[in-house]
């Protein structure tokens, strides 16, 4: 595999796959992006104020604008698919947060409805295309139903992650261990069991999204809450820091 340095293109085989290699750094990037989209949803719905319908409606816009380019392409660009990828953790928070807290569903009812979405969208997904894939996307129908799930699963993520640490009355940081360990279980699955591999991914993909969710509301909420008492803006942009200098030097060990 050769990787172009200035764009960041990979071709993979003879047909351009528009998704990254699923490896430790794709995990590490995504953890990441979700913890990313926690204090990015949350600066924007309550630091600056603008509420959740408000935040939502940028955040789609922001969706809109980065998928438009990554479908567009014919292949793997990393700050394009990462751009979308937090864009998908940003609206799932302040969505997440607007079914629960705006809406009044609460955390149980739209995890349930969200989780039911998200088996529904995989379910139509394989009836209509006869597969479901995550590490080999090469065609535009596998593309949109690849990035609707993965928004669906990022605002599920968000309303798991607060009905554990919140209404569970586990807290923040003991939430985190609790989806650490669950990835831990999926990640165990994967080496030693023969459950496919369509599986483990989704199911890892779901469980990094409150992951990140509990880590981001570690940083930022008050300690009376239970967090570090972090702002929210300072810790966003940190953390987006962190995402570029992951996807550069990925780059740099695929040359």
């Amino acid at each position: 595999m050769r990787l172009d340095n200035r764009s960041t293109d990979v071709p993979v085989g003879d047909v351009l796959s528009k998704v990254p290699q699923v490896t430790l750094a794709f995990w590490a990037i995504k953890i990441l992006a979700t913890t990313l989209g926690e204090t990015g949803g949350d600066a924007l719905s309550m630091t600056l104020a603008l509420g959740y319908a408000m935040s939502t409606l940028i955040f789609l816009g922001f969706f809109a604008v980065t998928l438009v380019p990554q479908v567009a392409s014919r292949r793997y660009h990393a700050f394009r698919y990462w751009a979308v990828v937090v864009a998908t953790t940003t609206v799932g928070t302040t969505m997440s947060d607007y079914l629960d807290r705006t809406l009044g569903l609460g955390y149980v009812a739209s995890s349930i409805i969200l989780f039911g979405g998200v088996l529904a969208i995989l379910f139509v997904w394989h009836r209509a295309l006869g597969q479901v894939e995550f590490d080999h996307i090469t065609t535009r129908p596998h593309e949109v139903f690849y990035w609707v799930t993965i928004l669906v699963s990022n605002t599920l993520g968000t309303a798991l992650g607060d009905f554990v640490a919140t209404s569970s009355g586990l807290g923040f940081e003991r939430g985190a261990l609790v989806f650490a360990g669950l990835l831990a279980l999926v990640a165990a699955a994967h080496f030693f069991t023969p459950v496919q591999k369509s599986v483990i991914f989704w199911a890892a993909y779901v469980l990094t999204r409150p992951l990140g969710a509990t880590l981001g509301d570690t940083l930022t909420k008050s300690r009376p809450e239970g967090g570090l008492g972090l702002s929210r803006i300072a810790s966003s942009l940190v953390i987006a820091a962190c995402i570029v200098g992951g996807i550069v030097v990925t780059a740099a060990r695929e040359d």
